[in-house]
């Protein structure tokens, strides 16, 4: 019964995710028929304004914002197992943060360092080199720090530590500036290529790999690390794994979009809630396919709620995400 259970609803979700593509390439500052979606994706219509709609913004956008939220849910998933806290999320570790000071450095000193524009790519590339800064130091700092503990505030310390250098820097940067970095920290799927598709597509199959290596291990970490090490879990090759993991899959993200909350915390509680299990095994796609969905309809409800006004994604997911998680912290507070 376990198995159908599970079976339906990740059909069910497949399902949804379906839809709201669907929704999602039809609907916008231009509406475009349903038919004639079906005749530009499988028939391969030359309607120029149509046509280019499709395959050049939305559709991109559509499949970068489904893998972004996968990414994020897998990522939060990962961290809350192994801080063993329902409120650990991809940037509780001060990857967010990293990429932000980063990313604040070539936009609020660009002029200053000798770039005369600011291309989106240089962007991205601070924002990931940030994140990787990060994600060094934590790997280096956790082969010495074995509490677990101590390891997460060192994480909440170095985004403090990340903030107040980045909030130094917008105060005395000019104003001009200061709004293209608050609107990037806002994130947004807007001007997503296919390129940046398809570098979160082909890093999916390599992650994908790393994630079945470590699920069942995961498993065993569960039930505690002496546990993990009486079944032969290597700890500290797993907690370098988990912390480059959910490193890589956060600043992806990041590097592209800008920060975007909540998603990483709100979705794997929904994953167990729905599927009932603590399964890795399962909790992993069912986390993926979930943030996808929560995804794509947050991105939807950006464009549409306000068209033709964008919202910032990350606001719409706060809205989502903050209600979802107190709902679900005392429901389970309420059955302990």
């Amino acid at each position: 019964m376990r198995r159908i259970r599970h079976t339906t609803l990740f059909i069910l979700s497949s399902i949804l995710f379906l839809f709201l593509l669907l929704i999602n390439l039809a609907f916008g500052s231009v509406h475009i028929p349903f038919k004639d979606i079906f005749q530009i994706v499988f028939m391969h219509s030359s309607d120029s304004t149509a046509c280019s709609i499709i395959w050049k913004i939305r559709l991109p956008r559509i499949l970068f914002a489904s893998l972004s939220g996968a990414y994020l849910s897998v990522g939060g998933l990962l961290l809350q197992v192994f801080f063993r806290n329902p409120i650990v999320g991809p940037y509780v570790l001060g990857i967010s943060a990293g990429a932000t000071l980063m990313v604040g450095i070539v936009m609020l000193l660009g002029i200053s360092i000798g770039l005369a524009g600011i291309h989106p790519f240089y962007i991205s590339l601070a924002a990931a080199f940030g994140a990787f800064c990060v994600t060094a130091l934590l790997v280096a700092l956790s082969a010495k720090v074995k509490d677990i503990v101590t390891l997460l505030v060192i994480g909440l310390m170095m985004g403090y530590l990340c903030y107040a250098v980045t909030s130094i820097l917008i105060t005395f940067a000019a104003k001009e500036k200061v709004k293209g970095f608050v609107l990037w920290q806002m994130g947004s799927f807007s001007g997503v290529v296919w390129k940046e598709f398809y570098i979160l597509l082909f890093s999916a199959l390599f992650l994908s790999i790393l994630l079945s290596i470590i699920k069942k291990p995961l498993n065993a970490f569960l039930l505690g690390e002496e546990y993990a090490k009486t079944m032969g879990v290597n700890i500290k090759l797993l907690r370098n794994l988990i912390v480059i993991i959910s490193s890589l899959l956060a600043g992806l993200v990041t590097a592209f979009a800008g920060p975007v909350a909540f998603i990483g915390i709100a979705v794997p509680h929904m994953a167990r809630l729905l599927f009932k299990t603590s399964d890795n095994g399962i909790l992993i796609p069912a986390s993926a396919i979930l943030g996808a969905d929560v995804t794509v309809l947050c991105d939807l409800v950006a464009r549409l709620l306000m068209s033709p006004v964008e919202l910032p994604i990350s606001a719409i997911t706060a809205l989502f995400g903050a209600p979802v998680v107190i709902f679900l912290l005392l429901k389970r507070r309420a059955t302990i």
